[in-house]
């Protein structure tokens, strides 16, 4: 009785777990943020570049560059001074490159991330400085300052005899909150009287729900796709609400719609990805391989030797002769021969593959074949 009553209690709690999972599975959310999905128009960050020198080498710099001796004669001369270039060591200094990016709204006197890269024969960065570089946009306007003590990941050693060690990349570092921003970015986002929202990957669908999901929350005719991309949404015209507003906005969850069926190849590398909704029309595969090996020997003909009788010669010992001899053996693997119900899963054409040990190059041809016959219903894209 005991026992009955133990196994009753086990029964009833799997199936109580087995519900509660089945339960919880179907319960999942997959909505999505506006936030994940678009962007605001007009809110972006800018790239911003400059050229720089870093000093304070330990003669890893450029040396003899032209450009990094130019450089340094340019510098010390701003400060009045006039000095020999001979008494410069170029080997403590190299040119650099030096980029950032701008966030939207961002203000005069906030810091930046800066990353230095050298851009002559400097075989590394590591315990340099950068000295003031300006960095401008692609209107050739100035909007930040940058300087600061580099922060190298890599490491170059170089011997008095040329060997060279190197660990990840020495020539390139980066200096956290190195740059000032000088100027701002102007935004038509507190004047402009409507706000676009451009999805992230174009849909029709995509862009229909969420127009209705804005709609619903913020109000009728508040929203309206315009594309498959942008959508228009009415924005208050008391500049002080456009913020709550847009934090309302990007916080609606979208259903969004099912990717179309795409096949995605990397040819380098074999890796195959298979989106949801592939499928496959009626088709036979037969796939196999053939090896062909030539191997090429040498056969050497030795005479006999030479017979004399007396002062007469009857028979002569002739002269050494090589004959090639090739072998050429052909070996063809049995081809496999795979045969596909209408409708049937690509799914279930990995599986297939993969039960006799095909490599990914020969998925990569058979899904080429089916794609050329017609029969894969799937966009199919190598990269």
């Amino acid at each position: 009785m005991f026992r009955r009553f133990r196994l009753f209690r086990l029964v009833t709690a799997f199936t109580l777990a087995f519900t509660q999972g089945v339960a919880a599975q179907e319960s999942v959310d997959t909505s999505e943020r506006v936030k994940d999905l678009a962007t605001i128009g007009g809110v972006r960050t800018n790239q911003l570049v400059g050229y720089g020198l870093v000093v304070g080498l330990n003669g890893t710099g450029d040396g003899n560059v032209a450009a990094t001796n130019q450089t340094m004669q340019s510098i010390v001369a701003r400060f009045g001074l006039n000095v020999d270039p001979n008494s410069l060591n170029p080997k403590n200094a190299a040119a650099v490159m030096v980029t950032a990016e701008l966030p939207p709204f961002a203000k005069p006197g906030q810091k930046i991330d800066v990353t230095v890269a050298s851009l002559g024969k400097a075989g590394s960065l590591r315990g340099g400085s950068l000295l003031m570089t300006q960095l401008v946009g692609a209107d050739n306007e100035t909007y930040a300052m940058a300087q600061g003590n580099l922060a190298v990941g890599g490491l170059g050693i170089t011997g008095n005899d040329g060997s060279k060690v190197s660990v990840n990349i020495p020539t390139v570092g980066r200096i956290p909150g190195g740059a000032t921003v000088e100027k701002s970015v102007p935004t038509s986002f507190d004047s402009a009287p409507n706000m676009f929202i451009n999805l992230n990957t174009p849909d029709f669908t995509t862009a229909s729900r969420l127009v209705d999901a804005i709609n619903k929350v913020m109000g009728p005719n508040t929203a309206n796709a315009m594309d498959a991309t942008t959508i228009s949404v009415s924005a208050p015209k008391d500049p002080e609400q456009r913020v709550a507003f847009m934090s309302a906005l990007q916080d609606i969850r979208v259903n969004t719609a099912t990717p179309p069926a795409r096949v995605i190849v990397n040819s380098r590398t074999g890796t195959i990805v298979i989106g949801e909704g592939v499928r496959v029309s009626p088709a036979a595969v037969s796939h196999g391989s053939l090896t062909v090996r030539i191997k090429e020997n040498q056969n050497v003909s030795q005479p006999g030797p030479t017979i004399v009788n007396g002062n007469q010669t009857i028979a002569g010992g002739g002269q050494t002769t090589v004959t090639p001899d090739s072998q050429i053996n052909v070996d063809q693997q049995p081809a496999h021969t795979f045969l596909f119900a209408p409708g049937v899963q690509l799914s279930s054409i990995v599986d297939a593959v993969n039960a006799v040990g095909a490599s990914p190059s020969d998925l990569v041809a058979i899904l080429e074949a089916l794609k050329q016959a017609g029969a894969l219903h799937a966009d199919l894209i190598v990269i």
